[in-house]
C-alpha cells in the first residue's frame, strides 16, 4: 500500500530517517535505512539519502507492503491465550508486551506471527498486508481481549459492528488520584499531537473519539475505573485520562508520574468483548481476568485501604 506524507512546517529540520520514525510503519533507523536502499522510499519523485532534510512541501512516497527489513513474514512460535475460536473468528486474550502486528522493521514477536506459526487461516481484506486478520488493535503493554477474523466476510462485519458501535468493548484501568465523579463521558477529538507525532493527544480538529467510564473503586491515590469505547482511536483512553489529570498508572508515554509498585507496562486492560457471531448471528459474550501483576497490586491497595 502506497502512503503519502505531505512535509509541514513543524516537520522540518528533521532529517527523513528520523522524521519517518513518527509514523507506525517504521521502527528503527536503520529500517527507514534499508528502505530508501532498497529504493521503496522516495521525496519528490526522486531516490533520497537517511541524512536528507526535508523541507515544508516535499512529498514523501513510501510503501508499506514491502518488508523493509529484508525478512519475510513467517509464524512463529508463540503461546497464545485463545479464549474462542471457530471456523469465523478467534477471540484471544493477549499477554502484556506482544504486539499485535509486524511492521516493517519489526517483522516478528507478533500476534500475527503467533497465529501464522499455529496455522491458522486469516482474513485478507486489510490494505496492508502486514496485519491480516486483525480487526481492531491493542497496545503492546495493554492486556486483553482481541478479536482476529479467519474470512473477509466475518473480518467486514466484525469491522462494521465495531465502527457502528454494535460491539462493545470494555477495559478497566487504575488511574492516578481520586476521580471525584462516580461516572462519566469524555468526548474529545484525538489526533497527532503536534509537537510529539509518534504521541497522540487530544487536539483540535482530531477525530471523534467518546469514551465512556464509571468507579469501581477508590484507593485515595488511585481510582479504579471501568471502560467503554464507544469509538475506538490510537492510545484514546491513555489519551483522555491524561487530558483528564488522572493517567492510566504505569504509562511511560503520557505521563512522567511513577506509582509505588512495580509495573511492566500501564495497568489497562481489555477484560470483556461483547458482538454478534456474523455468520450465527448469536450474540457473543467474553471475558477475560485481569493480569496476575494487575491483581497483586490491587489487592495490595485494597489491603492499605483497609488498615
Amino acid at each position: 500500500m502506497e502512503h503519502r506524507i505531505t512535509v509541514d512546517d513543524n516537520q522540518e529540520r528533521k532529517r527523513i530517517d528520523i522524521l519517518l520514525l513518527d509514523y507506525p510503519y517504521f521502527s528503527s533507523r536503520s529500517a527507514v535505512k534499508n528502505a530508501i536502499g532498497a529504493g521503496y522510499i522516495t521525496v519528490n519523485g526522486a531516490g533520497t539519502v537517511p541524512s536528507y532534510i526535508p523541507r515544508s512541501g516535499d512529498e514523501i512516497i513510501f510503501s508499506a507492503e514491502e518488508n523493509t527489513d529484508g525478512s519475510e513474514l513467517k509464524g512463529e512460535d508463540i503461546p497464545l491465550d485463545i479464549v474462542y475460536e471457530d471456523d469465523q473468528l478467534l477471540v484471544i486474550n493477549k499477554q502484556r508486551g506482544l504486539v499485535t502486528h509486524p511492521a516493517p522493521g519489526n517483522m516478528s514477536g507478533t500476534l500475527v506471527n503467533a497465529l501464522m506459526g499455529k496455522g491458522v487461516r486469516l482474513s485478507d481484506l486489510n490494505d496492508d498486508p502486514l496485519r491480516p486478520g486483525i480487526v481492531h488493535r491493542l497496545d503492546k503493554l495493554t492486556t486483553g481481549l482481541i478479536l482476529v477474523a479467519k474470512t473477509n466476510e466475518a473480518h467486514q462485519d466484525l469491522q462494521k459492528q465495531i465502527q457502528d458501535k454494535a460491539a462493545r468493548r470494555t477495559y478497566e484501568g487504575l488511574c492516578f488520584d481520586n476521580i471525584k465523579t462516580d461516572s462519566g463521558i469524555i468526548s474529545k477529538p484525538i489526533g497527532r499531537n503536534p509537537k510529539d507525532r509518534k504521541k497522540m493527544a487530544v487536539v483540535q480538529g482530531g477525530r471523534e473519539a467518546v469514551t465512556e467510564y464509571r468507579v469501581l473503586e477508590r484507593f485515595g491515590d488511585y481510582t479504579l475505573c471501568e471502560m467503554d469505547l464507544k469509538t475506538g482511536r490510537t492510545h484514546q483512553i491513555r489519551v483522555h485520562f491524561a487530558d483528564m489529570g488522572h493517567p492510566i498508572v504505569g504509562d511511560e508515554v503520557y505521563t512522567r508520574r511513577k506509582a509505588p509498585f512495580s509495573t511492566s507496562g500501564q495497568l489497562l486492560h481489555a477484560k470483556r468483548i461483547e458482538f454478534v457471531h456474523p455468520k450465527t448471528g448469536e450474540k457473543m459474550i467474553f471475558e477475560a481476568p485481569l493480569p496476575e501483576d494487575f491483581s497483586m497490586i490491587l489487592d495490595k491497595l485494597r489491603k492499605k485501604n483497609s488498615i
